[in-house]
């Protein structure tokens, strides 16, 4: 799943691409994406794209047009959702319905340039609203506060309000938008902290590691991010990861083998030298840790 660095590179990309350029065309292939019918899709035609950002985890294309207020366009690529830019789309519109990948088209600038949204697998979670107001998707009304922005007290007073384990605080993004499975994985192994750790116990030592590591592990990976074609994003994010997804391979910190703990539809990977004393976690797979 692409997580705040994904996106933030994602962001910056495209909105050093297509920021100035009117949209031409809007096709969408995938009905089910769309989550909003007003504005509908075709009204931003004939617009132009202001900017290319990032709230949490989605992605929010601002555009402006003559007669009216600015209308967004926000993507939320889920797990298996991603961007694809082009300086060669296909004039044709993807076939509604079809097996492919595409879900969505933005034709603009030049004659074929503009980028697909697509997903790939069968669970089909990617989303897309078209709004007036990035408030009016619930989700991103719901967030908390973007991981980057908050100072160590607000992290510390955050922590103190809520008796759930340190991995389920990570990742809840109505807690703090923005970190995912993979960088909290990264994050409490290099903070040495096991991922079932409660976090309104954690001392005063551990909160200020824990949050120097959040900032050190996310402007790490933006910065090997930046200025990559997207393309290449998703191996150089795996190419960063110590333990993420690398169960029964060596810490690369300790030599121990990383294990796994799973749950109905995802896992996640630690070292048990460098996070747990030693201890392995019980391998829960009906748990609700992370739901």
């Amino acid at each position: 799943m692409p997580e705040l660095p994904e996106v933030q590179a994602i962001a910056d990309y495209v909105d050093g691409r297509a920021a100035g350029l009117p949209i031409r065309r809007v096709d969408v292939a995938s009905l089910a994406v769309l989550k909003t019918a007003d504005p509908p899709y075709t009204a931003l035609a004939g617009r132009v794209i202001d900017s290319v950002g990032r709230v949490g985890k989605y992605l929010v294309i601002t555009t402006s047009g003559a007669d009216e207020g600015p209308i967004h366009l926000i993507i939320h690529l889920s797990r298996a959702g991603w961007l694809r830019w082009s300086d060669n789309l296909s004039p044709t519109p993807p076939r509604p319905g079809g097996k492919g990948p595409i879900a969505l088209r933005v034709h603009c600038g030049l004659p074929g340039e503009g980028f697909d949204v697509t997903e790939a697998g069968t669970q089909k979670r990617l989303a897309v609203w078209i709004v007036r107001d990035p408030a009016e998707v619930e989700r991103i009304a719901t967030l908390g506060p973007d991981v980057l922005a908050l100072s160590r007290d607000e992290f510390a007073a955050l922590l103190a309000t809520t008796g759930a384990r340190i991995k389920t605080v990570l990742t809840d993004q109505r807690i703090i938008a923005g970190i995912g499975n993979a960088y909290s994985d990264e994050i409490l192994h290099t903070a040495k902290l096991s991922p079932f750790a409660t976090s309104k116990n954690l001392s005063d030592d551990q909160i200020d590691l824990l949050y120097a590591t959040i900032h050190s592990v996310l402007t790490g990976a933006i910065g090997r991010l930046e200025g990559q074609e997207v393309a290449r994003l998703k191996g150089e994010k795996r190419s960063g990861l110590r333990v993420h997804a690398r169960t029964g391979m060596p810490c690369p910190v300790c030599g121990d083998t990383v294990r796994e703990v799973s749950f109905t539809d995802r896992s996640f990977q630690y070292c048990p030298t460098c996070q747990t004393g030693g201890k392995i976690l019980a391998d829960r797979r009906m748990s609700r840790l992370l739901k």
